[in-house]
Order: C-alpha cells, then sequence, then structure tokens
C-alpha cells in the first residue's frame, strides 16, 4: 500500500480514538445491534485482516482502518461500538502474494464483504483493481500496490426492518406451476403503463400493471434472471456494450443496486421486498435464478474484487498442476470450490438469507453440475444436496437445475436427486425438430408429451420434475425460432462467432424479415403449435417473457450483452392476437387437471371408466403398434387423455373426475383426415383448440365417435369429452 496513505490513517485512528471489542465471529458479515456494528470475516489463509470505513461512497480513500485483532476458527471479527446503518465499509487482507502457490493477498486492494447484505456503486475499471501489473509482460506473477479503493463499490451495513405485513408464501404446488421467466429490466423498461421513472426496476416489477398482466396470462411464478450483485466485463464496457443478463455474480446476498429506483444506499433492499410482497399478494411466486458456481472475478488475470483477495485458495478450486490457474467448469474463468465447509455455508447461507429475509419461493441453480463435482466427477450425492435436503429451510422451496457445465461429465438431465426439477432441454430439442419435420420424432415426442418418464420415472419422482421449455433467454426467442435458420450476433461485436450454432429452428422459408403472407401465415401457425405443445405437456411450463406476443431480437440468439431495445420487451408493437391465444391455452391447462396430472400414466384402464389412462391412435382410428413408433417418415399421431380418475390436485386421495381429450398433432406438410376412436367418448367431441386458425374456445359442432375430422398442415387440433 502506499505508505503515505498508510501513515495517514494511522493519524486518523488516533485522533478518533477509536475504541473496538473483540465481536463475535458469527454471523458473518456485518450485523447492527443497540451497541454498534460486529464485522466478521471468513480469511483462514490470511495473516492480518483490515476493517476499512468509508464516509461517503465518492470518497477515494477510507476514513479510517481498524486493524482486526480477533481470530476465531479463522473467522477475524471486530465489534466498532457507535456505527449506524448505511455505514460504508470494506476490507483490505494481508497474506503471501504467491500465485503459483495459489495465495493472491494484496492489501492495496480494497475488497468487498462476500456477506455485505447491499452494495453501494458500481466497479469502475482501472487497472488499479487488478492485483498484479496489466502491461507487464509477467502478467499476474507481478505485484501491483495502487489502491483500488477509488474504483470500486462499497459494502454497506443494512438495518434488516421490514414491514411484511404477514406476508406468506403461496406455496403453490409443482403441478399447478406455471413459469414466466423474466428480466427485470428488459421485461419493465418499455412499458407505457408503467411510470417512466420506475421502469426496469424491482418497483416496476411492483407496480399494478405488471402484476394485472401476469395474473390475465395466468402466470403463477415469475423467474428473474440474476439479480445477486454483478458487475460488468471490462471487454463489453469498452466496446460499447454490458452484461445485461447478470451472470457475473460479485456478491450473492446483496440485490443489485441498478434494478433500483430508490437509490443505491441499501434502499433497494426495501424496494426488492416490496416487490415479493405485492406478488405474493396476488399469488404469484418469485424464483430467482442465481449463479453460484462462479463469481465475477474471472481466471489468474481477472480483477481483485473480493474472494480472490479474502482467500484466494480457500474459494475458488485451482488446478492441481500448478495453483496459479483456475478449475474452469463454467466458461467464465473461475469454479467456487464448493468442498470447502466454509464455501459451502457461503452458498447456504445465502439461500436461506434469501428464503427468511426476502420471502424468496423458489431457486434455479444456473450450471447446476459445477456444484456436484467432488474432486473431479460429479456426484449427486455430494455435500452440496446433502446439505441442502437436510435443512428445513432451502428443502422446502422449488429447487430447479440447469443440469449440465462445460467440464467432462456434466451432463446430467434426469440424474437430480428426488426434491430436484430440472430444465429438460431434451423436452426443448425435440419439440424444435418435430414441429420443423424432422424425421424419427414421433416415438421421442410421446416421451416428452408425457413427462419424459425415461428421464424421471425413476427415484420416486413425478412428471413436474421436468420444466418444459421451448425457449429460455439463452437461444432465439418463439418468434426467432420461427423466423431464422441461422444465428445474427453480429451486433455482439465478435464476428457472429458467439452464441449456439444448432438452433433446431426452420425459418418457413425465409430468413428473417418478410412481406410474404403465405410465409407470415405459416411462421403464427408454428407459434401456435409450439405454445399448445408446452401448456398441455405433462410437467411444469415455462414461458419466456415476451414470448406470448410475438417478441424478437433480430436472430440474435446470445444477447447477453445487449441493454437496449434488442432485448427489452416491445410492448407497443405487440401481438394481441397471438397473446389471447396464449392466455387461451394457459386457461385450459390451469382448468383442467388431465393436462397437470402429479401421477405418470400409467396405460391401463382407470376403474369405472374401462379405457385407459392413455391411448396413441392412428390416423385410421386403430391403436398404434410397437410397429408403428418406429416409422422414421411418421409425423402426426392421436392421444387420448382420460379424464377420470385424476388424482385429486389438493393431496387429500380421493379420485376426481375431469374431461377427457382427444389431441392430434400433424407436423406434415399436408392436411389429414382422422378418425375419431369408437369407444373413448359416450357424449360426443367438440373442438376447443384448433391452430391452423387460432382457434381456442369451445366450438358448438360435435364430432360423433368415429366420425372423421381433418386436421391441417403442420396443426394440432383439441377435442373435448366432456365429463
Amino acid at each position: 500500500m502506499n505508505e503515505h496513505l498508510e501513515n495517514e490513517l494511522v493519524r486518523a485512528a488516533e485522533d478518533l480514538d477509536i475504541k473496538v471489542f473483540p465481536g463475535s465471529p458469527f454471523p458473518l458479515g456485518a450485523t447492527i445491534d443497540e451497541s454498534g456494528i460486529n464485522f466478521a470475516l471468513f480469511a483462514e489463509n490470511a495473516t492480518r485482516v483490515e476493517l476499512c470505513l468509508f464516509k461517503n461512497l465518492d470518497d477515494v480513500d477510507e476514513y479510517i482502518k481498524i486493524k482486526i485483532e480477533e481470530v476465531t476458527h479463522h473467522v477475524w471479527h471486530v465489534c466498532v461500538p457507535g456505527l449506524k446503518a448505511g455505514q460504508l465499509y470494506g476490507y483490505r487482507v494481508y497474506g503471501p502474494y504467491e500465485p503459483e502457490n495459489g495465495h493472491r493477498f494484496n492489501p492495496s486492494k480494497l475488497l468487498v464483504d462476500p456477506y455485505a447484505k447491499a452494495i453501494a456503486g458500481d466497479l469502475n475499471w482501472d487497472d488499479a483493481v487488478f492485483g498484479y501489473n496489466v502491461a507487464d509482460k509477467e502478467s499476474d506473477l507481478t505485484f501491483n500496490d495502487t489502491n483500488s479503493a477509488p474504483y470500486m463499490p462499497k459494502s454497506i451495513a443494512i438495518d434488516q426492518h421490514f414491514d411484511w405485513e404477514g406476508d406468506k408464501q403461496p406455496k403453490i404446488p409443482y403441478h399447478d406451476t406455471i413459469i414466466y421467466e423474466a428480466h427485470v429490466k428488459g421485461f419493465t423498461q418499455r412499458n407505457p403503463d408503467i411510470p417512466e421513472e420506475i421502469r426496469g426496476t424491482y418497483a416496476a416489477i411492483a407496480h399494478p400493471a405488471t402484476i394485472n398482466y401476469l395474473k390475465e396470462l395466468g402466470i403463477t411464478a415469475i423467474e428473474l434472471m440474476p439479480v445477486h450483485h454483478f458487475i460488468a466485463d471490462r471487454h463489453l464496457l469498452e466496446k460499447g456494450l454490458t452484461n445485461y443478463w447478470g451472470y457475473n455474480t460479485l456478491n450473492f446476498f446483496a440485490p443489485d443496486s441498478r434494478y433500483s429506483s430508490s437509490g443505491y444506499m441499501g434502499e433497494q433492499i426495501l424496494e426488492f421486498k416490496n416487490m415479493v410482497k405485492e406478488l405474493h399478494k396476488a399469488e404469484i411466486e418469485v424464483f430467482l435464478d442465481v449463479v453460484y458456481n462462479h463469481t465475477a472475478e474471472g481466471n489468474h488475470l481477472g480483477p481483485t474484487l473480493s474472494f480472490k483477495g479474502i482467500d484466494n485458495a480457500s474459494y475458488y478450486r485451482l488446478t492441481n498442476e500448478d495453483a496459479r490457474y483456475y478449475q474452469d467448469y463454467t466458461g467464465t474463468g473461475n469454479t467456487l470450490n464448493v468442498r470447502l465447509p466454509f464455501v459451502l455455508g457461503l452458498i447456504m447461507d445465502s439461500l436461506r438469507y434469501w428464503i427468511t429475509e426476502m420471502h424468496i419461493d423458489g431457486f434455479r441453480f444456473d450450471l447446476a453440475s459445477t456444484l456436484a463435482r467432488t474432486h473431479h466427477d460429479t456426484d449427486v450425492l455430494s455435500s452440496f444436496f446433502t446439505i441442502i435436503h437436510q435443512d428445513p429451510i432451502i428443502s422446502q422451496v422449488k429447487l430447479i437445475a440447469e443440469p449440465w457445465d462445460i467440464g467432462e461429465e456434466g451432463y446430467l438431465v434426469g440424474k437430480f436427486p428426488p426434491g430436484w426439477a430440472e430444465w429438460n432441454d431434451k423436452y426443448r430439442d425435440c419439440i424444435r425438430d418435430y414441429w420443423r419435420g424432422a424425421e424419427s420424432k414421433l416415438a421421442e415426442f410421446a416421451l416428452r408429451f408425457t413427462g419424459s418418464p425415461d428421464l424421471y420415472k425413476g427415484g420416486y419422482r413425478r412428471p413436474t420434475a421436468s420444466i418444459n421449455f421451448i425457449t429460455a433467454h439463452d437461444g432465439f426467442t418463439l418468434h426467432d425460432l420461427v423466423s431464422y435458420n441461422n444465428k445474427h450476433n453480429e451486433a455482439n461485436g465478435e464476428n457472429n462467432a458467439d452464441g449456439e450454432n444448432e438452433n433446431n429452428s426452420w425459418n418457413c422459408g425465409e430468413e428473417g424479415i418478410t412481406d410474404n403472407q403465405d410465409i407470415i401465415a405459416l411462421r403464427n401457425k408454428q407459434k401456435r403449435n409450439f405454445i399448445t405443445t408446452l401448456f398441455l405437456s405433462q410437467g411444469v411450463p415455462m414461458l419466456v417473457a415476451g414470448d406470448e406476443f410475438g417478441r424478437t431480437q433480430g436472430g440474435n440468439n446470445n444477447a447477453y450483452c445487449q441493454d437496449n431495445e434488442i432485448s427489452w420487451l416491445d410492448w407497443e408493437n405487440a401481438d394481441h392476437k397471438f397473446r389471447e391465444f396464449t392466455k387461451g391455452i394457459i386457461s385450459i391447462c390451469k382448468n383442467h387437471a388431465t393436462f397437470r396430472r402429479r401421477r405418470w400414466f400409467q396405460g391401463i384402464p382407470i376403474q369405472g371408466s374401462g379405457r385407459d389412462d392413455l391411448m396413441w391412435f392412428l390416423p385410421e382410428g386403430d391403436e398404434m403398434s410397437e410397429e408403428n413408433w418406429a416409422h422414421d417418415y411418421a409425423k402426426s399421431l392421436g392421444v387420448y387423455l382420460n379424464g377420470q380418475g385424476i388424482r385429486c390436485v389438493d393431496y387429500n386421495g380421493k379420485r376426481i373426475k375431469d374431461d377427457s381429450f382427444y389431441i392430434i398433432f400433424n407436423a406434415h406438410d399436408q392436411p389429414l383426415e382422422y378418425l375419431l376412436p369408437k369407444d373413448n367418448c359416450d357424449k360426443g367431441w367438440f373442438k376447443v383448440v384448433d391452430t391452423s386458425n387460432g382457434f381456442v374456445g369451445q366450438d358448438e359442432e360435435r364430432f360423433d365417435p368415429g366420425a372423421s375430422v381433418q386436421v391441417q398442415d403442420r396443426s394440432v387440433l383439441v377435442l373435448i369429452c366432456p365429463k
């Protein structure tokens, strides 16, 4: 550290006559009580820790630093009397600077508290935030003693008091859950029904216009893309871009202040809590997309912002060959070392905090396979899962895995333990392939439509273990899925080299924007096919914000860096007709237990009906045989769903009756005649959905059992037999 600065701080401490007490090693972070603030920081390999206090966010230097004398079980702790809520602080941590041995201590770098509940300010990229001399050819083997405090965000000690007004978590059963994936800013930034001054913020999500929209659409849970405080990558900012998605976490407790309309000094917490409270009042759950697999500090050439400077060798997984380098299962440069108790404890403390203090209802874990890794291999019986399953708080919320990472053996779809749901990319790929006319997809389509029993039926898991999705934030929007064969990511500044190349998409005959009305009509029909398939499949459907009204990103399938009109929802140009169709399909899903089964289809007769709970049919009205499933060219099928004997959704063990349905899927490019089954409906069939023309409702025309119905090319026909 600069010698002059250190001398000034020492004199300031003497002048202020600061008296401190040993304090307590737990809880970690900054804890306020009537006497002052207790600070506790885990740093096993450190030799000295200093607490740095700031008066204002824009102060160049701390006004005082306090040497922490007490260490208990590798936790450095001190209690400072007289400090109040809103106190800005950070740490400087001493120890060996030996990158080859995994140690990167550098007291010149101000460090964010891993347990800070709020963070003020943004990172100002300067070479000072790196622990080494960036321009030196020896790179991270050099030592940079420039003070980084002027460029760093600051941790804030906060008061957690908030009037929840008796808030209760909705606790909606999985089989009744409909997830809406949304970005706080992108979802609300251009909504004309929201006051301009709060657009793009937590307050905008809490606004009645947003909540009413979600309720009318039929959503039961909003899944927010990362809101943990994150940083924008330097190389993106230099290109005039930013990290829009937020998968670049700096802190796992603090809600990002950039989504706050209230300011930067801790008010974001109150605003976030109010958002959750208002959504809960409307019986809408709140899930968070969380990134516990890596941090924003990158690899050996990344900045020193928090964990790296506090105890690099403890927090990160380093390579066995050379501790200078990081194990990277995430593609971001580093991987958190969840094998160590204190790092695992950090994640568990964060999860419990978001549940108990912020009233969050569930989590979607980014690259969750990384958390299952022991030494190198993945293990679903690892400590991470064991602790979660025995935890009386975390185990009671919804846990959703993105069940893969980029490492070997990292693809774990269908392999997570009971209690977990999974993003089912096999569902996504199969349904996309089926509707673009790929061959040899019929048998797999049937599996995905019935909840993917090949993946989830074992281990006492249920159809709701499958989170079904056609699109997600990562990839094409639904409109772009039917409008582009190729990605168009030129705006990202990487020569269109980024993003997935294999999208299983089909542009319907012309790439991108077109005036051809036949192609436009086909694209609209394909979107209706996707929406209908998604919400009538067994499992938990997830809809991406804006897909219900035709949002486009112009063919960009990796808009992670586009905080602009490319990513923001264009409300004024919404396709209202398609949105009404989507609302209608969601309504059918919610109003009929047939599409929200808690248990697997058995393929056997249901008592009282004499008919199987599930039957598959050929166009001729005959049941499909094993041979029929193997026909490579087959692209259509009829499915009978028996509504009698559905296990009651309120878990009381009684059997209830629902209407029965006959659904015909036709991915052929020609219309087909289908004979309705003769013995599966006594009251006649009535059309409720026809994706060929966008009809959703209940038609008065009656079709007798055994009658012939025409199913248009590339369309779905749904018929109902009233109970």
